[in-house]
């Protein structure tokens, strides 16, 4: 513990630790990795993002323990929740706002952490004080604050930008590296787990905080659009010759045409399924796929062929957008015919995709093309494991 020509009451400050750490034992590793650093210049307390605890000793001389104990927990709540790395993916502008992005985060902790009982000291932020409802992340608070609000700085651990109360770097007293700090996350949110399943008493936002942690939920657009992007530029990486345009060293060749190198663009093939176990809203979400996934791959013209299938191939046709699709179908399921279909046209395909709730037969080898599943509803059953799958919640 670090306290440079101050008189920081070092006994009150670590028996509101304790008591926070009593009283809610899932947080006890993560409020014991914060290292203290008494400073004169920090309102209150604050941490930075290496996981170092800034403390006023004046605050702690002017705050009963129980609250002092509630201020413990809000500051590790902002590390815990990663406020500094979520920060740093909001758009510019909104990142260079630091105080607003602050308050946002503290309106996200402080609902979960009254609700909880815990005491915090006057002025404290809540969502209510700007007609905001509870259990909210920062991000969706942050557009309903006022433009030009300014309330206490818990430093670049939450908001991502150095404070000028913080030490430089990593230099000084003992600093968690980002592969520390994960781990710690996952310890903590391990024992909120066990405690709720013991106990039952853990705040909804610590909860959902854990599941996420434990769980994660992976952005099923990204992975959709990502796994197109990269089969689109696996197909579009290959080559050939080509006499339509001969090659520039042709002229210095009297009387020979040389070939010239071409890089053909994709063709896709989505396989949307239409049969009678997808409901209306399995198909709209389909439909909404194939929108993103010709956005995505950004071919021109018609470049995408989009064919309805159950047990057989009902329409087939060439689209640009969405609004172009017919469908039909409704019957059994089997996306092979589909995928058979995709192969067998004049111009083949190198992409496919299927849009399906996985109930369905799959091809017995590997089709030569990439074939990419989304797999719509609630835990659909398991393709090959060649066949690359995104999950889309229904």
């Amino acid at each position: 513990m670090t306290e440079p020509g101050s008189r920081l009451d070092r006994t009150k400050l670590l028996a509101a630790r304790y008591r926070a750490a009593h009283d809610r034992p899932y947080l006890a590793s993560a409020l014991y990795a914060l290292t203290v650093v008494a400073s004169h210049e920090v309102p209150t307390m604050g941490v930075d993002r290496h996981w170092r605890c800034y403390v006023s000793p004046a605050f702690v001389d002017a705050t009963p323990v129980e609250e002092l104990a509630g201020v413990w927990i809000h500051e590790a709540a902002h590390l815990l929740r990663d406020h500094h790395g979520r920060a740093g993916r909001l758009p510019a502008a909104e990142q260079r706002d630091r105080y607003r992005v602050n308050v946002a985060q503290d309106c996200e902790i402080n609902d979960d952490l009254l609700a909880d009982g815990l005491r915090l000291p006057a002025g404290r932020v809540e969502p209510r004080l700007f007609g905001l409802p509870d259990g909210q992340l920062f991000e969706a608070y942050l557009p309903g604050l006022p433009p030009h609000v300014r309330e206490h700085d818990c430093g670049s651990g939450a908001h991502g930008r150095p404070a000028p109360w913080e030490l430089p770097g990593s230099a000084g007293p003992a600093a968690l590296g980002d592969v520390e700090a994960q781990a710690l996350r996952r310890h903590t949110a391990e024992a909120m787990r066990a405690h709720h399943r013991s106990r039952g008493t853990l705040p909804a936002g610590w909860q959902r905080w854990a599941e996420q942690v434990l769980e994660p939920t992976v952005d099923w657009r990204q992975a959709l659009s990502g796994a197109v992007r990269e089969a689109a530029a696996w197909a579009g990486g290959a080559v050939d010759y080509t006499y339509r345009r001969p090659s520039r060293r042709t002229p210095a060749l009297r009387g020979v045409v040389l070939p010239s190198l071409r890089r053909p663009l994709p063709r896709v093939a989505v396989v949307v399924d239409t049969s009678g176990s997808m409901g209306d809203e399995e198909l709209a979400a389909a439909l909404g796929e194939v929108t993103g996934v010709l956005r995505e791959v950004g071919v021109r013209g018609n470049r995408v062929t989009v064919l309805a299938c159950d047990a057989d191939v009902h329409a087939v046709s060439r689209v640009t957008a969405t609004e172009q699709i017919t469908l039909g179908g409704g019957g059994g399921t089997d996306m092979r015919v589909g995928i058979d279909a995709a192969l067998a046209a004049r111009d083949r395909p190198s992409i496919v995709v299927v849009l399906t709730d996985g109930h369905t037969p799959w091809p017995a080898e590997t089709p030569s093309c990439r074939l990419i599943a989304a797999l719509i509803g609630e835990d659909p059953p398991q393709p090959p494991h060649w066949v690359e799958t995104v999950r889309v919640p229904a």
